[in-house]
C-alpha cells in the first residue's frame, strides 16, 4: 500500500472541503499509519517483524542413468527432513489463530524464551527484541524528567511548594503515593497508565495533546506564542524527544465570535482535535456559571470511546470552588479514567503569596494589566528578552477576563510537572520488566489497552442516556478552524451515482473569516511586535466558516451522514449566538429534507443553544425517511427563493 496505488488516489479524490478524512476512512488511515510510507520507518520497525526465508532449489535436472537412481532417492529423502524442519520452525515463529498457553502474541520471541525443548537454541544475546522504547531511552527520559522537576522546583521555591502549587491546585489533587484503592490513587493511575502506552508502543511517534474551549483556550489578547499550549510544546518537548518521540499540542479554542459554547462544541471533539490524541483539556470558564455537568459528563464518556481512552482536564482560571458540587461528584465517579480540573488561581494562592491582604490595601495582581504575580516579575523565557516593552508584557498575569503570559505559565507548569511526575511513575514500572527480562511491550502496548464499552462506564449521573451512553462519540462536520480531527457528515459529490438528489443543482461554496496577523492578538503585544520580523509567532489559529448560499441558483448542499448510533441531527448556522430562529426556523427560503422527505419545522428545536437547531431526535421508523439502500442517510438542505443574507451551515452534528 504506497501513495502511488489506486486506494491512496481515491482517497485524495475523495477529500473535498479542506481534505480531511472522514471517520469511515479510519481504516485506510490505520493502515497508512502503521506503513510509515515508502523511506519513512516507523519507530521500531527494525525490531517488530521477521521475515522467514527459504531459498529452495529443484537441485537441478535429474539423471537417467539408473547409477543416479540412489543419490537422487537420498536427495529427495534430505529434503524432505529439511521441510519438515521448516515446517515446525515456521510453527514456533509465525504464529496464527490461538496461540498456546503463555505465548506471546507477536510475531518474535521475547528475549529468546518460547521455544520448544527439542527446537533450536535460544536466539544469541544481540538479537533479544526490547521494541523501539529500549534503556537507553529510559535512562535519557528519566534525565529530562528530572531536569524539568528540578527547574520548576527551583523556580517556584522548593518541592514542597512547587507542588502545592502545581499539582494541588487541582479540584482532586494528584497523588501518585496513595493506597492502591483510594479515589485520588486510581485517577493518578489512569494517568500513569496514558504515559506508559504512550512511551512503550513502536508505532507511535507523537505525544498528543488536544484542547477544545473558548477564547481563553485559543489564547486571546496575547501573541499565539505565548498561550499556555504553545509554552507547554516548548517546555515538555525534550522529555518526549529523549524517547525519540515528538510533543504536539493541538489548540482547537475557538472565540465567542462565531457564537459557539460548551454546548455545541463539546459535541465535536473527535473532529476539533484529533481522535487519537493522549489527553483532552477542555476550557469554557466564562460560559459555563457553573452548570455544564451534563456536558462534562458527555465529554468524558465519549472520550474513553476513543481509540486511546484520553482523560478530560479542565482548565479553569478561577479557585477551586468549595462544597460538594456536580463536579466534584463527577470527579469521584470517573476517577478511574482520571478526569480533573486545574483551578490556576488556586495554584497562586497555594504559594502563600498574601494576595487578599495585598488586594485590601489596593494591589490587585488579577486586575487587567498588572504586571508580576507575587513571585517572578516576568515568565522564565521573558528574563532573557532584552525588548523592555516585551519583557514586562510577558509579566501580565491577566490581561482582562483572558490571562495572560504569567497565568497561562503557571497553567503550562502545572499540567507539565503533574504529566512528568506521571512518567516518571510510568519509566519505574517499564524498568521492573527490563530487569526481569520481559518485554513491556506485553503489558504497555497500546494494542493491550482493555476495549470499553458504552455499559462497561459507571451509570450517567446527569447526562441524558440516550446521548451519553453510546459506543462512538458523535460524528461533527465543523467548517470553524482550526479542526486537526475526522469529519463526520460530508458534502456529496452532486455527480455521484448514489446522490438520492442527483440531478438536482448542488452549488453551495465554503466560506471562511478572513482575520488579519492582528486579529485578537491585544494593543500591547501589537505594539511590540508590529515591526519585528518575528511578528508572525502572533497570529492565532480560529477563525469563524461555514458553507454557504444566497440565491435559488444555489440549488442545495446535500451532507451524506455517518453511521449513527442513535439518529440525533443537528444542523449549526454562523454567525450569532442566537441565529437559529433566523436562519433555520423561521426561513421559509430554505427547505430541509432526510433521506429525501421534506422535514416538518413544527418538529424542530433549537438545541443544544441558540445557533443550533435539532433536526431529527432519533431514527424514524417509517416510510421513505426510514430507508438507506445505500447505506446512508443523507441530509439536503435546499435555497428555494433568493435571501438577503446568505445562509451559512457551521456545524452538521450526528450521533
Amino acid at each position: 500500500f504506497t501513495p502511488d496505488s489506486g486506494h491512496w488516489q481515491e482517497m485524495a479524490e475523495e477529500a473535498e472541503y479542506g481534505g480531511l478524512p472522514t471517520d469511515e476512512d479510519d481504516e485506510d488511515i490505520e493502515l497508512i499509519d502503521q506503513s510509515g510510507g515508502p523511506g519513512l520507518p516507523r519507530r521500531g520497525s527494525s525490531s517488530r517483524t521477521r521475515r522467514l526465508s527459504s531459498d529452495y532449489s529443484d537441485g537441478g535436472e535429474a539423471s537417467a542413468s539408473a547409477t543416479c537412481r540412489v543419490v537422487t532417492v537420498l536427495f529427495l529423502l534430505a529434503l524432505a527432513g529439511v521441510y519438515q524442519l521448516g515446517v515446525k520452525e515456521g510453527k514456533v515463529e509465525v504464529r496464527t489463530g490461538q496461540h498456546a498457553a503463555g505465548a506471546s502474541d507477536r510475531p518474535h520471541k521475547v528475549f529468546g524464551g518460547g521455544g520448544d525443548a527439542a527446537g533450536p537454541a535460544p536466539a544469541p544475546e544481540e538479537e533479544k527484541e526490547t521494541g523501539a522504547f529500549t534503556p537507553r531511552h529510559l535512562e535519557a527520559m528519566r534525565g529530562e524528567c528530572n531536569k524539568l522537576l528540578e527547574t520548576l522546583d527551583e523556580y517556584y521555591y522548593g518541592r514542597d511548594q512547587a507542588e502545592k502549587m502545581l499539582m494541588q491546585a487541582f479540584m482532586a489533587p494528584w497523588d501518585f503515593d496513595g493506597p492502591e484503592d483510594s479515589e485520588d490513587r486510581r485517577r493518578s493511575d489512569k494517568l500513569v497508565d496514558t504515559m506508559a502506552r504512550a512511551i512503550v508502543t513502536d508505532d507511535q511517534r507523537q505525544f498528543l495533546m488536544g484542547g477544545i474551549g473558548s477564547s481563553v483556550m485559543a489564547g486571546h489578547d496575547n501573541c499565539h506564542y505565548d498561550s499556555y499550549q504553545t509554552q507547554m510544546e516548548r517546555f515538555f518537548q525534550p522529555v518526549w524527544e529523549a524517547a525519540d518521540m515528538e510533543f504536539i499540542f493541538q489548540n482547537a479554542g475557538e472565540g465567542g465570535g462565531c457564537g459557539d459554547s460548551y454546548e455545541n462544541q463539546h459535541y465535536c471533539v473527535r473532529q476539533n482535535v484529533s481522535p487519537n490524541v493522549d489527553i483532552v483539556h477542555y476550557s469554557w470558564t466564562y460560559f459555563e456559571h457553573g452548570g455544564a455537568h451534563k456536558e462534562h459528563e458527555n465529554l468524558v464518556r465519549w472520550t474513553q470511546m476513543l481509540p486511546k481512552q484520553p482523560p478530560v482536564h479542565i482548565f479553569n482560571t478561577g479557585k477551586v470552588p468549595g462544597g460538594n458540587g456536580q463536579d466534584r461528584q463527577l470527579m469521584t465517579q470517573y476517577a478511574d479514567y482520571g478526569f480533573n480540573a486545574f483551578y490556576m488561581q488556586t495554584g497562586f494562592y497555594n504559594g502563600g503569596h498574601p494576595y487578599d491582604s495585598e488586594k485590601s490595601k489596593g494591589t490587585d495582581r488579577f486586575s487587567w494589566g498588572y504586571v508580576g504575580d507575587g513571585y517572578h516579575e516576568t515568565t522564565r523565557y521573558g528574563e532573557d528578552e532584552e525588548d523592555e516593552a516585551r519583557k514586562t508584557s510577558l509579566g501580565v498575569v491577566m490581561r482582562n477576563w483572558h490571562p495572560g503570559p504569567m497565568g497561562f505559565q503557571l497553567t503550562s507548569d502545572a499540567f507539565t510537572y503533574t504529566y512528568t511526575r506521571a512518567i516518571l511513575r510510568a519509566l519505574e514500572l517499564i524498568e521492573k520488566d527490563f530487569d526481569e527480562e520481559k518485554d513491556p511491550r506485553d503489558k504497555w502496548d497500546a494494542s493491550e489497552r482493555e476495549l470499553l464499552l458504552k455499559n462497561d462506564l459507571p451509570e450517567p449521573k446527569y447526562c441524558d442516556h440516550d446521548i451519553c451512553v453510546v459506543d462512538e462519540p458523535p460524528g461533527c462536520l465543523n467548517y470553524e478552524l482550526p479542526t486537526y480531527g475526522y469529519w463526520g457528515a460530508r458534502v456529496e459529490d452532486p455527480m455521484d451515482d448514489l446522490n438520492p438528489y442527483l440531478g438536482e443543482t448542488q452549488k453551495w461554496s465554503v466560506w471562511h473569516q478572513n482575520n488579519n496577523l492582528w486579529n485578537m492578538v491585544g494593543k500591547q503585544d501589537t505594539a511590540v511586535f508590529k515591526n519585528r520580523d518575528d511578528k508572525e509567532i502572533c497570529r492565532h489559529l480560529d477563525a469563524c466558516g461555514g458553507i454557504s448560499a444566497q440565491k435559488a441558483e444555489d440549488g442545495m448542499v446535500v451532507f451524506r451522514l455517518p453511521k449513527m448510533e442513535v439518529g440525533l441531527v443537528i444542523i449549526c448556522g454562523c454567525c450569532g449566538k442566537k441565529i437559529a430562529d433566523d436562519l433555520f426556523l423561521n426561513n421559509m427560503d430554505i427547505e430541509i429534507s432526510y433521506n429525501t422527505v421534506v422535514q416538518d419545522r413544527a418538529n424542530w428545536d433549537k438545541f443544544p443553544n441558540g445557533k443550533c437547531v435539532r433536526l431529527l431526535k432519533k431514527f424514524p421508523t417509517s416510510g421513505r425517511e426510514s430507508e438507506t439502500p445505500t447505506g446512508h442517510a443523507y441530509l439536503g438542505v435546499k435555497v428555494l427563493r433568493d435571501m438577503k443574507q446568505p445562509v451559512r451551515i457551521s456545524h452538521v452534528i450526528t450521533l
